[in-house]
């Protein structure tokens, strides 16, 4: 993997995408299904990206289920090979997460390497329900706070566009959680996935940076024993965002 990691997200969209593909009876994974699988997932950065976007995701599944007819194989596993085209699509997420100097492979990777692919049956659904690669990367790119890369053509569309955008987690507080991340060894999976459910917290809630309370709100989200903990204590992931969105200024 080039030393990228996928987020428990995508992983989570793969495996969807291997049972949309089992339950049209493909002995394959392409494009189309890993576009169901993030439609499935329904929520990261991407799922913000395209709903931003005006993306209509029940016409973009109602679209693949006219134009992929279910197949004929009768007994599927749960290793199914990826087709050419969907390697394609993981290898240019990578890209997309190393050219936006991410240590990890997001939903919002992935559906930039969807859209990068261009031919397969999941780009060209995105394309047609407006979603092209320019404004994805442009919404992904407002959503996290990152700066363009340097010397990118992406760099003039921006310019371009004549708004400022607008900053949800500032660009030190991405760069400092990168930094944390990277660098503090002892962080295991879970509590690098609380720090990215804290982030989509504070752009689902409009925050300006990533505080406290997102925080808790990615620990309320996890699967571990913080979370079984607080629920045991009464604490919720709706009671949470209301107080949030109470005291906001």
């Amino acid at each position: 993997m080039h030393g990228y990691n996928f987020t428990e997200r995508v992983r989570k969209v793969l495996r969807f995408a291997r049972e949309e593909a089992e339950r049209l009876h493909h002995g394959y994974v392409g494009t189309e299904h890993i576009l169901l699988g993030l439609i499935r997932e329904g929520e990261g950065v991407s799922a913000t990206v395209l709903e931003n976007l005006g993306g209509d995701v029940d016409a973009m599944r109602a679209t693949i289920q006219e134009v992929v007819k279910p197949g004929k194989t009768e007994e599927v596993g749960p290793d199914l090979p990826y087709t050419s085209r969907a390697k394609k699509v993981l290898e240019l997420a990578m890209s997309e997460a190393r050219e936006l100097n991410h240590s990890y492979v997001g939903t919002e990777h992935l559906l930039l390497g969807l859209l990068r692919e261009k031919k397969g049956i999941a780009a060209q659904v995105l394309v047609d329900g407006g979603i092209t690669l320019e404004k994805a990367r442009l919404e992904t790119l407002r959503l996290l706070g990152t700066e363009p890369p340097k010397g990118r053509v992406l760099a003039r569309m921006m310019g371009s566009l004549g708004s400022p955008p607008v900053i949800a987690v500032p660009p030190e507080a991405m760069a400092s959680m990168r930094e944390t991340i990277e660098s503090v060894r002892m962080l295991n999976e879970r509590a690098v996935h609380v720090l990215e459910l804290a982030r989509e917290e504070a752009v689902r809630l409009k925050g300006r940076e990533v505080g406290p309370t997102h925080i808790l709100l990615g620990l309320l989200r996890g699967d571990g024993l913080a979370a079984r903990l607080l629920a045991e204590a009464g604490v919720t992931v709706d009671a949470v965002r209301a107080e949030i969105e109470r005291n906001a200024p």
